[in-house]
């Protein structure tokens, strides 16, 4: 009983670790593929790739149909998780380093506690408003600090925008997720912001046969493992274990996403990015662990 209790523990282990290599190479092939793509572009090829894969999913584990009256709220999810929060995040990284990207990516939390505050009126604690204060100065240290100061930019503030898109879909998606199961918000949430997407289709075509084979394989592993199978793994490791417990292994991705920055496209780190990116996963990870 005992090894079987191990040999379970360690699927979900693996299942987190995968998660997290999965969305710390996300900036990095975001970086790549903006190489030979628009952001627009490479937002919607990024995920015709997951969307087309999701499709492969579905038709093994099965989806449910939606019903005609859930279709604007799918909408509505894919057009926050999907289109406008990777949108943001391509324009954003255009002049972020992907180190730094992955740091204000990690400020949903913050964003979910100022919005359900302002605009769900929820009760909000003064260990919460502490953190949220601690985590906007750090985020501001990585804007000002990425490429030194003096060389203030709006890319990062942009992320940041990406970061408070995810925030709305997670807080839309928790309060209507017990309509379907998670594997079918997930496919909705990927096909219907690809269809959102469309929009960026002129000219995809002559950047893809322009492209080269480096950019092209950056862009399909962006495609396969952060947008579709990190989210299945994900799906996994809730399934079986406490959010709560569960959610602190997603504060590795931005040092993760630091080291794979260094070996592959060569990025260091400034001392200000490491300073503020320190007091924004302090700041989360706090908020995180507070006794409800």
């Amino acid at each position: 009983m005992k090894k079987v209790k191990m040999k379970a523990k360690g699927k979900l282990v693996t299942a987190a670790m995968f998660v997290v290599l999965c969305w710390a190479y996300s900036p990095i092939g975001v970086h790549i593929g903006l190489v030979s793509y628009s952001p627009g572009q490479l937002a919607l090829l990024r995920f015709i790739v997951a969307s087309l894969f999701m499709a492969m999913v579905a038709m093994f584990l099965g989806v449910q149909m939606p019903k005609v009256k859930d279709i604007p709220l799918l909408f509505t999810l894919g057009f926050f998780a999907v289109a406008l929060h990777h949108i943001a995040l391509n324009f954003g990284q255009r002049g972020m380093s992907a180190g730094a990207a992955s740091v204000l990516a990690q400020s949903t939390p913050i964003f979910t506690v100022i919005i359900t505050r302002c605009v769900l009126q929820e009760r909000t604690t003064v260990w919460r408003w502490c953190c949220v204060l601690g985590g906007m100065i750090g985020a501001l240290i990585v804007v000002m600090g990425d490429k030194g100061l003096g060389n203030f930019s709006l890319n990062g503030l942009l992320i940041l925008v990406a970061a408070c898109s995810w925030s709305v879909y997670f807080i839309l998606q928790k309060r209507y997720s017990q309509r379907y199961s998670t594997l079918t918000m997930v496919c909705y949430t990927v096909w219907t912001g690809t269809v959102v997407l469309l929009v960026f289709s002129p000219g995809l075509l002559t950047s893809m046969l322009n492209s080269s084979a480096l950019v092209s394989l950056a862009v399909l592993l962006l495609g396969i493992f952060p947008s579709a199978l990190a989210y299945v793994a994900w799906a996994y490791v809730l399934s079986y274990s406490e959010v709560s417990k569960v959610s602190i292994v997603l504060y590795l991705i931005p040092p993760t996403a630091m080291v794979m920055a260094a070996f592959i496209l060569g990025e260091s780190p400034s001392v200000l990015v490491l300073l503020g990116g320190g007091m924004v996963i302090l700041s989360v990870l706090a908020m995180s662990l507070e006794k409800p």
